[in-house]
């Protein structure tokens, strides 16, 4: 019997879904997807994820390992028919889910504490478009986009973000090393871009949820220094709607 690790990259829209992973009694893409993959291999398959996705957050890339087995007499596992592969699985999978590939890696190779970087991008909109229901949060009134650049730039020169992260959160650590952070005004919205080695759980919604108050000129920079040295999430501003937030990129230095 041989064991061979493979990684699948995927695409989500995941606003009909409770999140990446399993749940009783809510649908989860990580649910559809191992459903997928266990009719078309014809074996119980349990996918690891890069990370998770809180309910009605989407991503553009993700990444998660899987093992198949197979019983040879020749001690060798068959070779896996890529293109094929993603063909039938995708057949298999709802819309809003979609398999870009699958790829052979080392059986040691992990999905989740392989990568070595990760970015998240945030939607906002501020005019009524039918468009970007549940893909972009519609922000009703005026932000001052330059004041909340200059308050990202602060978060690049600290590390402990335990003020941004859920509480009561199964990590040794919340540090983490945030090497992009800025928005971008585009077509009469803005697109929010953050880029770190890895992030707590909520920590993207609730720094934007932050932000967003140096926006609306409730607080002040000093202000959002203290919030983050305090490492208390209750100073914090409030999560911003789950339908703005895209895991667009997971960097692994072993997958081109």
């Amino acid at each position: 019997m041989n064991t061979q690790r493979y990684f699948i990259e995927l695409s989500y829209n995941g606003t009909d879904y409770h999140g990446w992973q399993v749940q009783p009694n809510a649908v989860t893409v990580q649910e559809c997807l191992d459903k997928a993959l266990s009719t078309y291999f014809r074996q119980p398959i349990v996918t690891l994820g890069c990370g998770r996705t809180d309910a009605g957050v989407h991503a553009t890339q993700f990444y998660a390992h899987f093992d198949i087995v197979q019983e040879s007499e020749a001690n060798e596992l068959k070779p896996l028919n890529f293109g094929r592969s993603v063909t039938g699985i995708n057949s298999l999978l709802p819309y809003q889910i979609s398999v870009k590939r699958i790829f052979e890696v080392e059986n040691m190779a992990h999905a989740r504490f392989g990568a070595t970087e990760r970015a998240y991008h945030y939607h906002i909109h501020f005019h009524k478009d039918p468009f970007k229901l549940d893909r972009s949060w519609l922000y009703k009134g005026d932000l001052d986009v330059t004041a909340m650049n200059e308050a990202a730039e602060i978060l690049l020169k600290h590390t402990d973000f335990s003020c941004f992260s859920k509480s009561n959160t199964q990590t040794f650590t919340n540090n983490c090393k945030i090497t992009e952070a800025h928005f971008q005004v585009k077509d009469e919205s803005l697109l929010f871009t953050i880029r770190a080695d890895r992030f707590l759980r909520n920590m993207v919604r609730a720094i934007v949820g932050t932000l967003v108050r140096i926006g609306k000129k409730e607080i002040d920079l000093e202000q959002f220094k203290e919030i983050i040295e305090s490492k208390n999430r209750s100073n914090a501003g409030q999560s911003v709607p789950a339908c703005g937030l895209y895991l667009v990129s997971v960097v692994y230095p072993f997958v081109k």
